[in-house]
């Protein structure tokens, strides 16, 4: 594997470049502030630098994991440094391929979208390649994101569902927890409790569906016995519209993701 670099190492690109160092990787990473590469100095493997060109200049991959309002910059400050060999990879909402291509023509570049259990290498990583990209830096990409989560090529035309979805969802499911441990504090139970019991519930229930390759309908038949206790919560969750708020708060960030590109 070649050098990748990493030019922003805040809350994603940090967890990347965690990640990828534990990996073994061989890696130069950039931060306008120092303290944030500070975790990172004692890797015989990884080098710091608070030059984004120096990282431009040494690497074969460059993840840009920098805000969005600054990618422009960013990419004007190391453009003439990113040979027509080197592979530009992108890990913001809200650019296109075509946009980046605008930024950077004629260049190798890869839209990607990890979400944030990349932090705890659970993430789900899109990854949709431009044409000048080959069979084999697709493989090296599909593995430098793999190391810490799943990571799958996908249509440009979906990424909008994608973001919407998967890269949204873990709000969703964190205000789930946070409701779910209310009604069990509620009900007499210890906060901290609650939130450790609740979130391995969701991570088991999650996993079950992932190794059985069952329809969450069939999971979910498995669980409600005629009569009991969780056929009833199922039904206040159908009373007060549980799956249409869940679709309804979708759509509507898939609806704002493909606007944020025009």
């Amino acid at each position: 594997m070649k050098k990748i670099g990493i030019i922003g190492v805040g809350n994603m690109g940090g967890a990347i470049a965690t990640a990828l160092c534990k990996n073994k990787y061989d890696l130069i990473l950039s931060n306008h502030s120092k303290k944030n590469l500070e975790k990172f100095e004692n890797f015989e493997n990884i080098k710091t630098t608070t030059s984004n060109i120096e990282v431009a200049k040494e690497s074969d991959y460059i993840i840009l994991a920098v805000k969005p309002n600054i990618y422009e910059k960013v990419i004007n400050e190391i453009n003439e440094y990113l040979t027509s060999d080197k592979v530009f990879i992108s890990i913001a909402a809200g650019f296109s391929i075509k946009s980046l291509e605008e930024m950077l023509p004629n260049r190798k570049i890869v839209m990607t979208m990890p979400n944030t259990p990349a932090m705890v290498e659970e993430a789900i990583t899109a990854i949709c390649p431009n044409s000048l990209i080959d069979e084999k830096e697709i493989q090296d990409i599909v593995e430098i994101f793999s190391s810490f989560g799943i990571a799958q090529v996908l249509d440009e035309m979906y990424f909008p569902a994608f973001s919407g979805s998967c890269g949204c969802l873990p709000a969703y499911v964190y205000m789930f927890i946070e409701a779910a441990s209310d009604a069990a504090v509620l009900n007499g139970m210890k906060r901290a409790d609650a939130y450790k019991f609740i979130a391995q519930s969701v991570l088991g229930s999650a996993k079950m569906l992932l190794e059985t390759n069952l329809h969450p309908g069939e999971l979910k038949d498995m669980v409600t016995s005629p009569g009991g206790t969780t056929i009833e919560g199922v039904k206040a969750l159908e009373d007060n519209g549980f799956r249409s708020a869940i679709i309804s708060a979708i759509d509507a960030s898939v609806k704002k993701s493909k606007n944020m590109g025009k």
